[in-house]
């Protein structure tokens, strides 16, 4: 299974999303999206999981959740916005993770990508950084992987270039 992992869109999509993505099964959205029109028409290019994020409005809020927790070629994942990082967890995204012990945590909202490992609580912490043009990222970033029953592999981060590009600076 084939995932393209992406967060903070906040209302756009640049045309290379669907590029790097022509390859993946899934698209799970870490949140902020910004408006349901993301969220249409990541839904009409490929299957998608999307949580909500701070600044989703209530037409965002509608058709996704605060968090998401499900399975995926054998792993457990949960999907939450606002989650931090090992030993910088959100008290919410903390409670999540005690009570459903995820394999793998996804969420967005720093706009700075990250992959760890968390040894304490065995699972891998994943945020794509940030796919849109506005906030405080430089390069707009999101990821690429694969699942195989216990197997993670092929992770790859994906810089599509800077969010100034995108808006003609």
């Amino acid at each position: 299974m084939k995932i393209g992992i992406i967060s903070d869109t906040h209302g756009w999509i640049d045309p290379a999303v669907y590029e790097h993505f022509a390859s993946v099964d899934e698209i799970w959205h870490a949140g902020d999206a910004g408006t349901s029109d993301v969220i249409t028409e990541l839904e009409a290019f490929r299957p998608l999981r999307a949580v909500w994020g701070n600044i989703d409005g209530f037409d965002v809020r509608k058709v996704t959740k605060e968090y998401l927790f499900f399975g995926a070629s054998g792993k457990k994942v949960l999907m939450i916005h606002i989650g931090g990082y090992p030993g910088h967890y959100s008290p919410r995204a903390m409670e999540l993770i005690r009570d459903l012990r995820p394999d793998i945590f996804v969420c967005g909202h720093s706009h700075i990508v990250k992959v760890i490992y968390d040894r304490d609580l065995k699972m891998l912490c994943i945020n794509p950084g940030a796919a849109g043009r506005t906030g405080m990222h430089k390069v707009m970033t999101m990821l690429r992987f694969a699942i195989d029953g216990e197997k993670i592999s092929d992770m790859e981060v994906i810089e599509f270039g800077s969010r100034g590009r995108s808006q003609g600076f």
